[in-house]
């Protein structure tokens, strides 16, 4: 089926559902790399006008990567709620717009809705919104999920606290852990990239975190991001497990090009939750995504970056996770060029994910030969908090030293929390006002005189 519209007397014709939702797409690096992009601003426009006027219930009957080659098209299809979709079932992509932006679209509404969405249709929703739109829809889906803390309640934000080291040193990650702690971070995990996959390295980082958040009581949940085969092996082994993560993407050949399938992450997830190590909720599973990432192992099937993006929180949401997060600039500038790009990216995913019913946060980053820098980390990160982004990631003064690139820091967190009136997961705030760290206003109190968590510096050292 094609599709057209007439802008300034000339008709646009886009053959296929992919090449319009492509066209339509705000200008973006990787598309253009892949030969997707639309050829003038006038083309994106008519794509845009096009794109208006599909029927929502189009992309159930025409499917962007055929049903029968790729296992993510087949876990859309196969697990879509006619029922939840009844309310918009009616409506084109530009009334859906309309009415999501409308006071009838609250927070109760939009929840029962969304088992109801594909990722195509609200990938095709975000592509005609501009993004103060998507900030506003964003922030009215509440998305709450637990395992030792709370994460997504209104007026919370969290963070992981990430303090990677690049030899996985003992003492260097203890340094980086402490001056989070401190800082009022790790309340939505305290999360390791381990410099190596090896399961005896692996399993030493998870003993080091359970020992800490054991021995001090801490109301989080820990997770070292190694390959979701190392999980399953090491839970078999008793290793102390909180989360499993695993990098998913949009489509069955970018999954496999991370050694991933549906059954396996089916497996795990069943692991992790045998387990039963969490206190409030049995949320268990830790999803990073990114755009771009299916275009790099060349699985993008001719979709736009963004679309097979949204199409990975369809993978993500099966399995009912604690936090999914978007490492938004961490690709690089082949996809997302510059701070404009990485800020619209970062929006969009939000705004999908917490359509499609998911806890989303952000690595709002860059790596260092992209064009941007502090003040678009600074932009984004306001943005998001006001979005009602459920978690950051933050690093050590924003520098992550193993992964070498640039994300938010633990004073950035700060910053976020004072001027929205935000606050710390409530089973991790309740924690720091035990041992000292709020002040009468739940602010976090200067620790530079010393405090007993300094304790953990020397233990580890040790």
């Amino acid at each position: 089926m094609s599709y057209t519209s007439v802008l300034g007397g000339r008709q646009h014709r886009f053959d296929t559902l992919a090449r319009l939702l492509a066209a339509a797409s705000p200008e973006r690096s990787g598309d253009r790399l892949a030969g997707l992009a639309a050829a003038s601003e006038q083309e994106r426009v008519a794509a845009r006008w096009a794109l208006a006027d599909v029927p929502l219930a189009q992309f159930l009957t025409e499917p962007l990567i055929p049903y029968e080659s790729d296992d993510v098209t087949r876990l859309i299809l196969d697990t879509h709620d006619p029922s939840a979709f009844a309310p918009v079932a009616g409506l084109t992509v530009g009334e859906f717009r309309e009415w999501l932006l409308s006071p009838g679209a609250d927070a109760a509404a939009l929840a029962a809705l969304a088992p109801g969405l594909t990722p195509e249709m609200v990938a095709a929703v975000s592509k005609l919104m501009g993004n103060a739109d998507l900030v506003a829809v964003a922030r009215k889906v509440r998305v709450v999920t637990a395992f030792r803390s709370t994460i997504g309640l209104p007026g919370r934000l969290a963070t992981r606290l990430q303090p990677n080291h690049p030899t996985d040193d003992p003492a260097g990650v203890a340094a980086a852990l402490l001056d989070g702690l401190l800082l009022g971070s790790g309340d939505a995990v305290i999360g390791i990239n381990p410099a190596t996959d090896s399961p005896k390295a692996v399993r030493d980082l998870l003993e080091l975190l359970d020992g800490v958040i054991q021995r001090y009581a801490i109301p989080t949940q820990s997770c070292v991001l190694c390959h979701v085969t190392t999980s399953v092996d090491l839970m078999s082994r008793g290793a102390p497990v909180d989360l499993v993560f695993q990098s998913i993407a949009g489509t069955q050949a970018a999954n496999a090009s991370f050694g991933v399938t549906l059954g396996l992450l089916d497996e795990a997830h069943e692991a992790a939750l045998a387990l039963d190590r969490g206190t409030v909720g049995r949320n268990v599973m830790y999803f990073e995504t990114g755009q771009g990432s299916a275009l790099s192992a060349d699985a993008h099937h001719g979709v736009d970056q963004q679309t097979v993006e949204a199409r990975a929180y369809a993978v993500a949401r099966r399995y009912d996770p604690l936090l999914v997060n978007t490492v938004v600039g961490f690709i690089g500038p082949e996809y997302l060029y510059d701070g404009r790009q990485i800020l619209r990216a970062a929006l969009e995913d939000h705004f999908c994910g917490k359509l499609l019913g998911l806890p989303m946060g952000l690595d709002i980053c860059y790596t260092n030969h992209a064009d941007a820098d502090d003040d678009d980390i600074a932009t984004m990160l306001t943005m998001l908090g006001v979005a009602g982004a459920s978690f950051v990631i933050c690093t050590p003064g924003g520098d992550d030293i193993m992964l070498n690139y640039q994300s938010a820091s633990y004073h950035d967190a700060l910053y976020l929390r004072e001027v929205l009136g935000l606050r710390p997961a409530p089973e991790f705030e309740t924690w720091l006002d035990s041992i000292g760290l709020l002040d009468d206003r739940g602010a976090i109190r200067d620790a530079s005189g010393g405090h007993p968590l300094t304790a953990i510096g020397r233990e580890l050292a040790a």
